[in-house]
């Protein structure tokens, strides 16, 4: 029995193919883009190919995230919040706390042994604590928003971003620039600035054992790094990171 998890975010919508043994078979990531239940449709036809099935091969299709309720050949769908907790649970189940870092929002989630979520806090109003925020910070350094994590690492020091707003935070990413601040000092800042936001969120919630960290921003070396150094701890980061949501997706199918 094979079953497909589907997380359709703002920026990218993810698939996860697992099997009764509850094994990660396959996994992809498409960009959503402005149909996400063409995207979803893509990915899902990609995982299947991966994985080397057909879809009779399928039992059961689970989706999850914004657009989960889009996508016409769902059996079912769940919140993001049970999906990322769930997929996290799989990957490591000694992880009591979860910073989910995404395009659009961020969520701190606290889960039990189990995985059963026990609190959690989102944000979803402000893009200064997101994945978008850091696209807007790439545009304005004309730097690759990939490049962000190694160019931060570089920095001898942090420029210091003190402003609350996307929108006057890129200001004084632009008055740092006019002064000559080297860009791998801006990009640390920057990242200093998330990384509080999200403690805070984290806070809210109650941080408690082991901490687990999933979404695409995950994969932001420098974001880990600043986010560490606050919490003054090491965070469990899976190479998977993205798919964590559709991971758990995928899992509900055996609930």
């Amino acid at each position: 029995m094979y079953s497909i998890g589907i997380d359709i975010g703002s920026q990218a919508t993810k698939s996860a193919l697992i099997n009764e043994k509850k094994e990660i078979v396959a996994t992809d990531v498409v960009l959503t883009g402005g149909n996400n239940s063409r995207s979803a449709n893509t990915t899902y036809e990609n995982v299947i190919a991966k994985a080397g099935l057909s879809k009779d091969d399928i039992a059961k299709v689970i989706t999850t995230g914004y657009g989960r309720e889009n996508v016409s050949f769902s059996d079912e769908n769940y919140s993001e919040i049970t999906c990322h907790a769930k997929g996290m649970n799989l990957l490591n189940p000694d992880i009591r706390t979860i910073l989910d870092i995404g395009g659009q929002d961020s969520k701190a989630i606290r889960v039990d042994e189990d995985g059963k979520v026990i609190d959690f806090v989102m944000n979803d109003k402000c893009a200064a604590g997101c994945g978008r925020f850091l696209e807007i910070i790439a545009r304005t350094l004309c730097v690759n928003l990939d490049d962000l994590g190694e160019l931060s690492l570089k920095a001898e020091k942090a420029a210091p971003i003190t402003s609350m707003c996307s929108v006057f935070a890129e200001t004084e990413v632009v008055s740092l620039i006019a002064v000559g601040t080297p860009i791998s000092e801006i990009i640390s800042g920057v990242h200093n600035s998330i990384a509080s936001r999200a403690i805070s969120l984290m806070n809210i919630v109650g941080i408690s054992g082991k901490i687990g960290m999933s979404g695409g921003v995950a994969k932001n070396a420098g974001m880990i790094k600043a986010i560490e150094q606050k919490l003054e701890t090491e965070m469990f980061v899976p190479s998977n990171s993205q798919v964590v949501g559709a991971i758990g997706a995928a899992l509900m199918a055996f609930k």
